[in-house]
Formats: C-alpha cells, structure tokens, sequence
C-alpha cells in the first residue's frame, strides 16, 4: 500500500481512477510542467499583495497591515475550501488546482510581508531554502540515496499525522485563551520543535515524488497530472511556512 502524509496524495487516489479507459495518460514531465504553471499563478498572486503592502507601508505601515489582512485571511480560507473540494472532486483539478494556487499565493503573500516587516530578508532566505530543499531531495530520490520503502512511508505518515494533530489541538487551545508554546517559542525547545516540523515536511516531499512517479508508472488519467502538481504545491507550501517560522524563532533571538 502506497503511503503519504500529504492529505492530497493518499493510497486511494490512484485506485479511484485506475481502470478508467483514456487515450492520454500521466507522464513525469506533464506533472512537471504543470507544477511550474501553478508555482508562477502563486508567485503572481504572492507578488500582487507584497507589491500592495510595501507601497503602503512606505506612507502608513499600520495602514499596510490593515490593508493586506483580507487578502491575506480570503487566501487562508478559499485555499483551504478549494483544496477540500479538490481531494474529494479530483477530476476537477485543472481548474480547482489553478484556483487554489491563485489563492494560497495570497496567504503565503501575506505572511510574508509580515515576516519581512519584522525581519528584513528573511523572505528571500525562506524561499531560497524551500527551494533548496525541494532540489536536493529530488537528486537524492532519483539518485536512489532516499529511498520511499514502507516503513519509511508509515513512519513520515505518522509523523506527519500527529504534527496535524498537534497544530489541531492548539488552535482549539487557542479560542481559550491557552497559548501552545512549542509553536511559538523561540526558546530551545520551540526551536528543536520547528526543525522537527520541517524536516518531516520535506521528508513528505519524497513521499510526493514516488506518489507522481507511481502514478505516471501505472498510467493514471491525463488530468492526475494536474492532480499531482496540486498535491506537490500543498507540501512546498507547508514546508515555506515551517522554514519562515524557524528563521523567525532563530532571528528573534539575536
């Protein structure tokens, strides 16, 4: 059985689409070429709200917040409604998965004008790691040094179920008033938490190559190659938040 952390890739999804009867199948470089077109509609998006803040924030940088947390907050929501609809209506994808890069752009823009506000270059040493990360396990996953057997696809599984989990129950904790400190700290022990945290999103990313690689290998439905770009932009952008609040915790204690 095939194994992923990220909800949008499970051990389903091909077993849902295999058996249909298609002329064009998945291939590796259709899956490619479309995670560029969604990466480009997030960067334009992302663009468009750190172009908006800066603007303002050069006359009224309290006017600048108020002004970019709609975005910000309407990128959060609709991403995460579109990429529920997707998981569950995957022939919908070449549309949904556009819409939801558009989206997330907005988010992941947004955080970042804050992030940068606060730390001066920081964005560009978040995007440069994420990338980094990204190139460096995929030259390890088709060099075959990291390779996805079953214990390791259970174990970042299970990781990557009980960090959700955690996230989960924090945010519940929150509405209280109860503030969850690993998330948050920049002490040693929120710090160890963020690393750990980011390793296993980039662990998640290798469970992502051999899910798209798997896919093409069984020849899954021309529009899983959508399916699969919008699965991979999910965790690069859970792993750009998680390495933007490390630096974050590591900056602030300087």
């Amino acid at each position: 059985m095939m194994r992923t952390g990220n909800p949008a890739l499970n051990a389903n999804t091909f077993v849902q689409v295999g058996g249909q009867r298609v002329e064009q199948r998945m291939t590796l470089e259709g899956t490619v070429n479309k995670t560029g077109i969604l990466l480009l509609l997030l960067l334009a998006t992302a663009a468009f709200v750190w172009q908006k803040f800066f603007a303002i924030a050069a006359v009224d940088p309290a006017a600048a917040s108020a002004a970019t947390m709609p975005w910000m907050i309407g990128g959060a929501i609709g991403g995460f409604i579109v990429a529920m609809v997707t998981v569950f209506k995957k022939t919908w994808v070449p549309m949904t998965g556009p819409i939801y890069a558009l989206l997330e752009g907005l988010f992941l823009g947004g955080i970042s004008c804050f992030a940068e506000a606060m730390f001066p270059g920081i964005v560009v040493q978040a995007v440069g790691l994420t990338f980094g990360v990204l190139f460096a396990l995929l030259l390890a996953y088709r060099s075959g040094l990291i390779k996805a057997t079953e214990n390791f696809k259970l174990g970042v599984f299970a990781a990557t179920g009980a960090i959700g989990l955690f996230y989960l129950v924090s945010i519940v904790l929150g509405f209280f008033g109860i503030s969850v400190p690993l998330i948050h700290s920049s002490g040693p022990l929120g710090i160890g938490f963020s690393v750990f945290v980011v390793v296993i999103a980039s662990l998640n990313l290798v469970l992502d190559f051999d899910f798209i690689e798997t896919g093409a290998e069984q020849g899954a439905p021309k529009y899983m190659e959508w399916y699969g770009a919008f699965g991979l932009m999910v965790t690069l952008a859970w792993l750009y938040i998680e390495i933007l609040r490390l630096l974050m915790k590591l900056q602030s204690r300087d």
